[in-house]
């Protein structure tokens, strides 16, 4: 209630300013028929004016606080795959049944285009991501993610991410996978069953973190050309990769 008595109150005085600079207007010069014919044409314009900042300037202004977001968005999706994604895109492939075929679709190079993305889109939506949680240290993946639980954390409390669903539900996959590696002590005399079970859980979020991770590499491709650089020079499914630049 309190914004809308400001606003009230501001309407008034502008409304009462108006009206004492007609009359003003009126007893110098006398001439209501003047008064009349101005009013009258500013009242004409309104509409125009209406359509010029309702439809267009606040369109505009809109669009530039959609790509400010976009923008910081992006920042933190970025630090994400700075600080954990490349690491554990890189562990996921070691417990991929069929990391050669993935890593060889993957080995993204500096002329990436659209066409190159497309095509690596049509071969995810395919893939069966075929996780075996014996192929690799289960122990060392805990251990990475259980450190990182401070950072995801704070993501996952960062309001800019509020409107961007696919990296949330890849936060909330990796979170609850670092929560199943922590609860478990050992590994090494875990049940088929509860390998399946967390194999289960790798599989959803490095499904996630693959695309989010393609997605990514587009818009480095797009805004940020040094950044891109470096990610394909430390890219994770290309193990010939080498940050050095030759």
């Amino acid at each position: 209630m309190k914004p809308l008595r400001w606003q009230v109150k501001l309407g008034g005085t502008l409304l009462l300013l108006t009206l004492l600079l007609y009359a003003a207007h009126f007893l110098i010069f006398r001439d209501a028929h003047h008064i009349a014919i101005y009013l009258l044409g500013d009242l004409a314009f309104l509409p125009i004016q209406v359509l010029l900042v309702s439809l267009i300037l606040e369109r505009l202004l809109v669009q530039r606080e959609r790509q400010q977001k976009l923008d910081k968005m992006n920042m933190v999706i970025g630090a994400f795959f700075s600080e954990v994604g490349t690491r554990l895109l890189d562990s996921f492939s070691r417990f991929d049944a069929s990391t050669e075929t993935i890593c060889s679709r993957l080995k993204v190079r500096a002329d990436l285009g659209e066409p190159d993305i497309a095509a690596i889109r049509r071969f995810l939506k395919t893939y069966d991501f075929p996780v075996v949680t014996a192929r690799a240290d289960l122990e060392e993946l805990k251990t990475f993610l259980v450190g990182k639980r401070q950072f995801l954390l704070t993501l996952l409390e960062n309001p800019n991410l509020l409107e961007h669903d696919t990296f949330t539900d890849l936060l909330w996959a990796v979170f609850h996978l670092m929560e199943e590696l922590a609860f478990r002590n050992r590994f090494g005399d875990l049940p088929a069953s509860d390998h399946d079970h967390l194999a289960h859980d790798m599989k959803r979020a490095y499904r996630l973190l693959v695309s989010e991770w393609l997605e990514y590499l587009r818009h480095l491709k797009k805004r940020y050309p040094y950044l891109f650089s470096l990610s394909i020079r430390t890219n994770p499914f290309d193990r010939d990769a080498s940050v050095i630049v030759r």
